[in-house]
Formats: structure tokens, sequence, C-alpha cells
């Protein structure tokens, strides 16, 4: 049986992700939701679905929808800006349906009790979207790591680094109380795949943080790890940006590379899938990597000592040696 949808933030970058999975499941669009009106893309999917910049004439349109045609709304994909996203997830589970919201689920750890306690008095779900746990590549690297040693330690360098122009700045991304930083930006995920693979946080050091750049060792159960994020085209490799190229991604583990640049075109439908049969993650599994990016927002910098990722070295920071 189709399902019905709505979909908040369909002007957004990672909205025809959910459209299409929304799509290949083969369920149905019934009303989207942005300030914005630049949703020419609705006609690739839903051109029928009933469209809305302004939040209050969407809530009425789905309130008529039910009590008029008894047409029931199932689900709320949730594509908003990251500090919306808790106010988006209530309003699904007060219209009686599942929220599939994208990461990060939310910006705090305390907003997660209160979701809870509204999941159980609405009898509906809240969904988010952790893809990384279903790329084949990183599903491998689970699979060996479970059935290794147990009481191995893994070495990982973590490089993610996608330029981003100077309109970056001036939107809502660009605003720590509206994204959460750089590392909830750009990184939760990464964060969230470790730590499912890896085990919960022994120690959580920084030693870089600003608007453009974060770096940092985190201390696993099983594993240490040396991160490093950054929008800044700067810190590009040279023999990237000789390619023309402006993303950098790597994940290395014990030395050796773990391949995941293409396989990711698939993972949204697939986390739907997963969802429609009972196996989608839920607000206890995002919990760890809110926690992990929570933390480096608001640590103090450590100065470099001990381990911390090569690329520091370029930062014109101080080593502390002794």
């Amino acid at each position: 049986m189709k399902k019905n949808f709505a979909l908040i933030g369909a002007a957004g970058y990672i909205a025809p992700k959910h459209l299409k999975a929304i799509k290949e499941t083969n369920h149905n669009l019934i009303a989207a939701l942005d300030r914005f009106d630049s949703v020419g893309i609705l006609d690739s999917y839903f051109p029928n679905a009933n469209f809305f910049v302004e939040f209050e004439r969407f809530d009425r349109h789905i309130e008529k929808l039910k009590r008029r045609k008894g047409i029931h709304l199932d689900y709320v994909s949730i594509c908003t800006p990251n500090y919306l996203h808790d106010a988006h997830i209530r309003m699904a589970l007060r219209r009686g349906a599942d929220a599939i919201c994208e990461k990060p689920l939310v910006l705090n750890p305390w907003n997660i009790k209160p979701l809870i306690d509204i999941e159980k008095e609405s009898n509906n779900k809240v969904y988010t979207i952790l893809q990384l746990r279903l790329h084949p590549s990183i599903i491998a690297l689970k699979h060996k790591v479970d059935n290794g040693p147990k009481n191995k330690i893994y070495d990982i360098d973590l490089t993610y680094l996608t330029s981003r122009g100077t309109w970056y700045d001036n939107s809502w991304k660009g605003d720590t109380s509206k994204s959460g930083g750089i590392a909830t930006n750009i990184g939760v995920h990464f964060y969230d795949m470790l730590s499912w693979i890896f085990g919960g946080v022994t120690e959580n050091i920084v030693h870089q943080h600003d608007e453009h750049s974060a770096a940092g060792y985190l201390e696993l159960e099983n594993a240490r790890v040396r991160w490093f994020l950054s929008i800044d085209y700067n810190n590009i490799p040279s023999g990237i940006k000789e390619k023309g190229q402006r993303t950098y991604r790597s994940i290395s583990v014990d030395g050796e590379e773990i391949e995941f640049s293409s396989g990711f075109t698939e993972l949204h439908t697939k986390s739907y899938e997963g969802i429609f049969k009972g196996e989608g993650y839920g607000l206890l599994d995002a919990k760890p990597s809110i926690e992990i990016v929570h933390d480096i927002r608001n640590a103090k910098i450590s100065p470099l000592k001990g381990e911390y990722h090569p690329f520091l070295k370029n930062q014109n920071l101080e080593i502390v040696t002794a």
C-alpha cells in the first residue's frame, strides 16, 4: 500500500535525494514546504504535490486532507536547516506521522529525551538518515572489525575536505547556532560511522576549530582516530587541485585506504527501504554522534602533542614536543 508523505525543505540541497527515495519506493508525496520557491525539482518526481511557502497553510492543508478526504499523512521527510529539525520532528509526531529527518537529528544531546517521550505519547517513530552505515565499503569494514581480534585498537586517519564558496558564511550553515558548526555540518555522519564500528568515546581532544576547519583526536573503545575536516579550498592537497577537484575524502585504517569515493547514489533509497522494513535508525542510534559533535563544539582547544592529524603541521599551529 502506498504511503503518503509530506516534505519540509523542498528547495534544499538534500531534498532531491529524499524525493528520489519516495518515488523509487513507490510512495506518494502529497505536500511540500519551503520558504523559497525554487522547487522545480518537484516536477521530476511529484508534479501534483501541493507546494507551500508558508508553514501555516501547509499545516492547514494536511489537516483538511485528513478531515475532508480521509487522506492520512504517514511520513514527514525533513530536509530543513539543522536548528529546525527538532521543531519539525515534533510537528510530524503531532500530526500522527513518522518523521524521517536528515542528520544531525538534533543539535544537542539533551534534545533526544523529550523526543523519545513524544514518540511514546504519539505512538509514532523518529528515523534519521545514517547512510554511511549502508555503504558497501563501510559494511565490509564493520564486518572485518566485528570478526577480528576483540582487543585490537585500530589506527585511523579521517580527512574530509569539501570546498565551499563565500556563500557559506552568509547562509545558515555559517551560523554555529543554526548549523552546529563545521564538525556537525560536514562531519556528523563520519562520527556516527566510526562509533558504530569502533565503539564508544573514551577521549575527545580538539586541536583546531574555527568557522572553516576543525581537527582533533578521538579515542574510541577500539580505535585511535586523527581527524581533519575543512571547507577551505586552501587545505586541498596540491595534487587534487591540479586535477581540478575541490573535494578530498580519505579514511585509512592501519595505513590501508578504505575506498568509498562511489556508491552513494542509492543510499537514501536504501535508507527508506530499511525504514519500511522496520530496520530504520532512530533516536538512540543517532545519539552517540550528536554527543561527539556537541563535545567538539564546546571543547577547549588543546596544543599539538601526542597524536594529531598530519595536516595540522601546515596550519601554523604550535607543536609541543616536550
